[in-house]
């Protein structure tokens, strides 16, 4: 008996020894996916939310783009419903390529045709600049890319109904998304015959050259108008998106001057 004890002694060793191993590795697994669980929430920014739930926020498009997660997207300002605005502003996912696409041919549009006279009212052509509404509460996203901060719009998460692209003098879109966002505030589109047209301001050069820049742009209408209570109007086009809960792109009736 005496010639086997060394024989337990080595197999109690070698059990003991993987007992060991065993809970060794079960640490390591319990630490590695403690490390796993937790590395995403201490590196993760979580989406906030802008804007009014029941307001008209806007992008609008600088014409850069940026390179975000592999595949091109626009950058520009983001409009809040109470006027405040958000720079460096990147929209991401859906409508990202038709907004590339939207604002590359407003821009050429302009370089044709600005500078040039209207043959109806005889005043000078003006810069028209492309902007997409979103009806409510945008989802936000804070990066860095580069090392320079962007707001990246998650624009996959946001009903496509709630989202319509317009176009309208560079100097208004301010002013545009203020009259959205002002009750009694209502859409109108404007008859061929309208006198609008051969007003001698800027209401009647944009009412017009909206409707120029339709023939080129086959998604995109023109001669509408906002009109505010104060009777004031603004001239304007809708393009695409073209998202139904907005009603402003699809006006519902005729505007009269003299109403």
């Amino acid at each position: 008996m005496l010639k086997d004890k060394p024989l337990c002694v080595f197999l109690g060793g070698v059990m003991s020894a993987l007992k060991y191993a065993i809970i060794g590795v079960v640490v390591v697994v319990v630490v590695v996916a403690a490390a796993l669980v937790l590395l995403p929430t201490l590196h993760r920014v979580p989406v906030q939310y802008v804007g009014s739930p029941s307001g008209y926020e806007a992008f609008v498009p600088s014409g850069q783009t940026i390179n975000y997660n592999g595949h091109t997207d626009p950058t520009g300002t983001l409009i809040l419903s109470n006027g405040n605005t958000i720079q460096n502003v990147v929209w991401d996912g859906q409508y990202s390529g038709t907004i590339i696409q939207n604002h590359n041919e407003i821009v050429q549009l302009n370089n044709q045709f600005v500078g040039q006279t209207d043959p109806v009212n005889n005043q000078q052509y003006v810069p028209l600049q492309d902007f997409y509404v979103i009806k409510g509460q945008v989802p936000v996203e804070q990066v860095t890319i580069n090392g320079q901060t962007y707001y990246v719009i998650e624009a996959s998460s946001i009903n496509p109904a709630n989202i319509a692209g317009f176009y309208t003098y560079q100097g208004w879109v301010n002013n545009f998304i203020a009259a959205m966002n002002t009750p009694g505030t209502y859409a109108a589109g404007l008859p061929g015959n309208s006198p609008v047209f051969q007003w001698e301001n800027l209401t009647g050069t944009v009412a017009y050259q909206t409707m120029l820049y339709q023939h080129y742009i086959p998604a995109f209408d023109g001669g509408y108008v906002l009109v505010l209570p104060n009777k004031t109007i603004i001239s304007y086009g809708a393009g695409t998106p073209s998202g139904s809960a907005i009603p402003f792109d699809f006006p519902q009736q005729g505007y009269n001057p003299s109403s």
